[in-house]
């Protein structure tokens, strides 16, 4: 969804704060400090006991509208760029889900207090969308809010989780993204409190329903300047009532210049790839949508992106138009051998064994016994990139066959991997196994 790229703080309605806004800030701590529960009590120690089902043993995978649509968006839209991922053979590598973000709704909740869908661009409702989707073998995933109003002022769940639920089970939504715009702080209670209990609130009514609702938390990005601590403590509650949580800023929207997408995908990469620490299978870090097939970014950019969150176990997540994808974005975003490094079943977030100003090195192992092993060129002209076995955690072998999962080339290796001369903003990805 939107942030700004500072916090803001809304007015004060009633004598309550309203946190407005989240998000930027790089947090490097590489590992997390205490995530038990703090001075909410017993009331959040209810929260993390009753955790919330495990619906998302793999990364996520999917589309969302709102990097590329933003607010313009209606059923044709949304049905359009899900025929798209059927067409292009994306569902069948994984990419099922598509999610429906802000500014699908009125303006006001109905008689009884329901959401209602915006008639002008759903003309069917959102339970019909859902029963497309499903028809064509997706899942249907929907965006709500925990505060008063969502981001773009449309009608939040505050006060409202259980019925919202409840709709959501009967409209046969497989994924809520929970936003966390606009929550009034009463006094007395601190901001952190404030997001655990409604979360809490949120996670609970969807569990309540019976229906299995994958729950994507953004509460941890609201809290970048809050400190380490804090910020910590609030994503071990995320990963007690959610599957994935946002941490950080947004990633580009497609209005912006090239220059400014690729920023902000090596901004996420930064912050992401230093919270493996906090992730555990089922419980993903999620670093926000992949551009590929947006306009502007370069082939070894898209690449770049997708190579990276493969190795960070992210949730693979598109936000572009689907129906007029480029044959370099569909290559990219389809390449088997590396979904199946984000996808691979033990469920490790890689980690940087090597980095300086412009280069990075990731490593992550594989269930099989393999490892991935990524060399990233940040830079601005070309580098050789290496890396020995024992600098990635390799296990010792004589020597190592290496698995371009780009290229497809395939060669053996003694206790050095070298990536070739790498190209600007270029990354090679192997897939390595020990001889």
């Amino acid at each position: 969804m939107s942030h700004s790229p500072v916090p803001r703080i809304g007015r004060t309605v009633a004598g309550l704060t309203a946190v407005a806004a989240c998000s930027a800030g790089l947090l490097a701590a590489p590992a997390p400090a205490s995530a038990a529960p703090g001075p909410a009590g017993a009331s959040g120690a209810r929260h993390l006991a009753e955790r919330y089902p495990n619906l998302a043993p793999r990364p996520p995978m999917g589309w969302n509208d709102w990097s590329y649509y933003m607010c313009d968006i209606n059923e044709k839209v949304i049905l359009d760029n899900a025929r798209a991922l059927v067409r292009s053979g994306l569902a069948r590598r994984g990419y099922r889900t598509v999610t429906v973000d802000d500014c699908w709704m009125s303006k006001r909740r109905g008689p009884e207090g329901e959401l209602t869908a915006d008639r002008t661009k759903f003309p069917h409702g959102m339970a019909y969308l859902g029963r497309k989707l499903h028809e064509l073998g997706l899942k249907f995933g929907i965006y709500e809010d925990v505060g008063t109003l969502t981001c773009e002022k449309y009608p939040g769940s505050l006060g409202h989780f259980r019925e919202d639920a409840e709709l959501f089970a009967r409209w046969k939504v497989d994924y809520v993204k929970a936003d966390g715009c606009n929550v009034p702080v009463a006094p007395g209670h601190t901001k952190e409190e404030t997001y655990r209990d409604l979360y809490g609130q949120m996670s609970r009514a969807l569990r309540a329903t019976g229906r299995p609702i994958t729950f994507s938390v953004s509460a941890p990005a609201y809290f970048q300047y809050d400190g380490d601590s804090v910020w910590h403590k609030v994503i071990g509650w995320s990963a007690a009532l959610g599957n994935l949580w946002r941490g950080g800023r947004d990633i580009a929207l497609e209005k912006h210049a090239p220059a400014v997408k690729w920023s902000s995908v090596l901004y996420n990469f930064r912050y992401n790839a230093r919270l493996a620490g906090l992730q555990r299978p089922g419980r993903w870090n999620d670093p926000d949508f992949l551009l590929a097939g947006d306009t502007g970014l370069t082939r070894q950019e898209m690449q770049s992106q997708m190579s990276l969150w493969a190795m960070m176990a992210a949730p693979l997540i598109s936000s572009t138009d689907l129906s007029r994808l480029s044959p370099a974005g569909r290559k990219v975003l389809g390449n088997e051998k590396v979904i199946a490094v984000d996808q691979d079943a033990l469920g490790v977030q890689g980690t940087v064994v090597q980095e300086d100003d412009g280069s990075a090195v990731l490593a992550k192992p594989l269930k099989n016994g393999d490892w991935a092993v990524a060399l990233f060129n940040s830079g601005d002209a070309p580098r050789t990139l290496s890396v020995t076995a024992g600098t990635a955690g390799l296990p010792e072998a004589g020597s190592y066959q290496l698995h371009d999962l780009v290229s497809g080339r395939r060669a053996h290796s003694g206790d050095t991997i070298v990536g070739r001369e790498v190209p600007p903003h270029g990354t090679v990805l192997y897939r390595v196994t020990p001889d």
